[in-house]
């Protein structure tokens, strides 16, 4: 051992002796235990505290009982109506078969030089995508029908509330008026909430469309259901996609693609901010607000839609000061609206099934030359203007035709815009008068007589069974005595006519005129050599055509060909059509055509004069003055002129030599303006007669000498 500590503890291993307990530890010293809290039981049901208490606890008990039957029918509501939707999501078809669904087809009507100029029927220009038109048309449509588009499930509960307020401010029913639709619901109602068209279960597809756009409360809440389901089927830009292909944009364009085509003349992929503001404006109201009826109103619209997309941030200040400072025009063809009567014509004169009731989109190339229909109009309006008493209700109507029979203008009316109007060139029958002359005088030609045969104009009368004695008077009430045939035609002598008429014999007139195309009851008595038989504009130009080309019969035609869109075969093609069987013959015609100039230089149809060019026509002024003609031909064109009252009022100081005259002149010289001079193809007549053709009736034979000083002599003047 070392050291002596007495101080250091001495080592004690535990339990290393028997009976020798370890030292205990200290006790841990116990922590007193926190009282437990006591529970805050909470306020019994029922039981209301103080007076507050009691006061409110009706109200409150109320509104517990409101959210209690809420919330389990607004849960009830949920699975109804996502049940319904998605029952109508699941019939939703793939969007490609939905794009298109009309039950007509459309016509589009080309121009002798294969330019577009009038449509007809429901018009599709294709299809086009919420991605594939352009960004200024895309967000036109979402800023003026619907700015919530992309934020909604199908339905705008604000736009419901503001519509429902605004119909019953205005005093309509609520659900009258404004809709307050999205574009979704706008879709699902022209989709007709899936019913397809049957043509058994409703009258027109115009009736079928009427019903699909009817507002009650079941349509309404049906409409909800199938937008839901839409939502739910579709993307949003499939949704705007099947809307922008289906919506109608008046002129009987479908869809953006056939608006942007027929009002601008190019793609819905092309237009400018101007363009997309006015074809998204045209939603509101379609036929109203299309361009083609009211330019200045459609315009106004646009204006409006502009401001909407500035205020949305889709145009900046200066895109939107330009768009206004710029509007929108019309394509030349949109604008113009050329040929309107001529498009009905050909609509109604070609195959039903291919233009009227057509199912397919048709492709028609025609006779029309817009050069020559814009001469026409013009020609119209500046003699109604200038020579027409302010106020009138008179009309006219002209058709210019080629020599085959080919229509290059018609006017129907001075409305040259009408579509759909009475056609006064192709639907009035009036009568003829002296424009009907020249038919009896190539059935006298044909017969082998000349251009210089006597006929004697005197007082002469006839007896026609059941009527007193008729004896006719010429126009300026006076006889001249023996005139060769040609002073009678170009003075338009009705007595020397009516004897010719009678020895040719009536029969053969009426054939003759039959055969040049005037169809229908032409008179049996004496007068028809005065054209007291009626016939249309058309029929009348179509016969004289007949006389330039030589005296065969001509069939008025304005339809070249027809094929079906996107197929270049054709299904119709009228190459050679209009020409017919000879009626007279080559030689008879050109003596015609050389008398028939006599009428412009030196008889009633003076005024048709166009200096340089060789002119043949005829005038015509029906009893009372009912109705005035001219029908003059060119050596390429044949013109048409009627004038006249719809409810045949007599017409003041007005022969076919007058106003009817003046227009012809005034659109043959638009027509032929830059153009060679073309000669007719006449004959001057030889100085001989035939004998005993008509001495039965006065007509005398006389030798050359006296024939060659009356052609001389017989240049007297006349008024008819």
């Amino acid at each position: 051992m070392s050291g002596n500590d007495k101080r250091r503890t001495p080592l004690v291993a535990e339990r290393r002796y028997k009976g020798t307990a370890a030292p205990k530890k200290p006790a841990p010293k116990k922590v007193a235990a926190k009282p437990a809290a006591r529970r805050r039981q909470a306020p019994k049901r029922g039981k209301p505290r103080g007076l507050i208490g009691w006061i409110l606890w009706p109200f409150a008990a109320i509104i517990r009982l409101i959210w209690t039957i809420t919330w389990r029918l607004g849960l009830v509501a949920t699975v109804v109506v996502g049940g319904i939707s998605l029952y109508f999501a699941s019939q939703m078809p793939p969007v490609e078969q939905i794009i298109d669904q009309r039950a007509r087809g459309s016509v589009t009507m080309t121009d002798l030089a294969g330019e577009t100029f009038a449509w007809r029927g429901d018009q599709f220009g294709g299809m086009v995508t919420a991605r594939t038109v352009s960004p200024h048309l895309h967000n036109a449509v979402i800023a003026v029908e619907d700015r919530r588009f992309y934020g909604h499930f199908g339905l705008s509960p604000r736009g419901i509330a503001s519509a429902v307020r605004i119909n019953m401010a205005a005093g309509r029913h609520p659900l009258s008026g404004n809709g307050g639709s999205t574009i979704t619901q706008q879709t699902a109602k022209l989709l007709c909430l899936g019913v397809p068209y049957n043509p058994s279960s409703w009258e027109s597809e115009a009736a079928y469309e009427a019903d699909c756009r009817r507002s009650t409360l079941a349509r309404k809440a049906r409409e909800a259901f199938y937008a839901i389901g839409m939502e739910i089927a579709y993307t949003k830009e499939e949704i705007l996609t099947v809307y922008l292909n289906r919506a109608y944009l008046g002129a009987g364009s479908r869809g953006f693609e056939a608006a942007a085509n027929r009002y601008f003349g190019i793609s819905a992929a092309e237009v400018n901010p101007a363009q997309a503001a006015m074809l998204a404006g045209l939603l509101q109201a379609p036929s109203t607000l299309a361009p083609t009826a009211n330019i200045e109103r459609s315009r106004a619209r646009a204006a409006v839609v502009v401001g909407l997309m500035q205020d949305q941030g889709f145009l900046t200040a200066a895109e939107a000061s330009d768009a206004i400072a710029n509007p929108a025009a019309l394509s030349r063809a949109a604008e113009a609206r050329a040929g309107g009567f001529f498009a009905d014509w050909v609509m109604e004169s070609g195959p039903e099934f291919f233009t009227r009731n057509t199912t397919e989109d048709v492709i028609i190339r025609t006779t029309l030359d817009q050069r020559i229909q814009r001469a026409a109009e013009e020609a119209l309006i500046s003699v109604f203007e200038n020579q027409v008493a302010e106020g009138s209700d008179a009309q006219a109507a002209i058709v210019v035709m080629s020599a085959d029979g080919a229509v290059r203008a018609m006017v129907g009316g001075r409305n040259i815009r009408a579509t759909g109007a009475f056609n006064r060139a192709t639907q009035a029958l009036r009568q003829t008068g002296s424009a009907f002359k020249p038919f009896i005088f190539a059935a006298a030609l044909d017969l082998g007589m000349s251009p210089y045969a006597m006929v004697n104009d005197t007082r002469t009368c006839w007896r026609v069974r059941g009527s007193p004695e008729w004896c006719p008077e010429n126009y300026d009430r006076t006889f001249k005595g023996p005139v060769t045939l040609v002073q009678a035609l170009a003075e338009s002598r009705n007595v020397p006519t009516i004897l010719l008429s009678e020895d040719v014999g009536r029969e053969f007139v009426r054939n003759v005129a039959n055969g040049f195309g005037l169809q229908g009851d032409l008179a049996v008595g004496p007068a028809l050599a005065l054209g007291v038989s009626e016939s249309t504009l058309l029929n009348m130009t179509g016969a004289y055509a007949g006389i330039l080309n030589g005296g065969s019969q001509v069939t008025p035609y304005g339809l070249t060909d027809l094929r079906i869109q996107g197929d270049n075969e054709l299904l119709m093609d009228s190459q050679g059509a209009g020409i017919g069987n000879r009626i007279i013959s080559e030689h008879a015609s050109r003596q015609l055509t050389w008398m028939m100039t006599k009428v412009v230089e030196e008889g009633t149809g003076r005024r048709a004069q166009i200096p340089g060019w060789e002119i043949a026509g005829k005038t015509g002024t029906t009893n009372s003055s009912r109705d005035a003609w001219f029908v003059g031909f060119t050596g390429e064109y044949v013109t048409g002129v009627w004038m006249g009252y719809d409810n045949n009022t007599p017409l003041r100081g007005v022969t076919g030599g007058g106003l009817p005259a003046e227009i012809w002149r005034e659109t043959m010289v638009r027509v032929l303006e830059g153009r060679t001079p073309v000669p007719l193809p006449l004959m001057a007549p030889q100085f001989s007669a035939p004998l005993g053709v008509l001495e039965s009736h006065g007509g005398e034979v006389v030798d050359d000498d006296i024939i060659r000083l009356l052609d001389v002599l017989t240049s007297g003047s006349a008024t008819n």
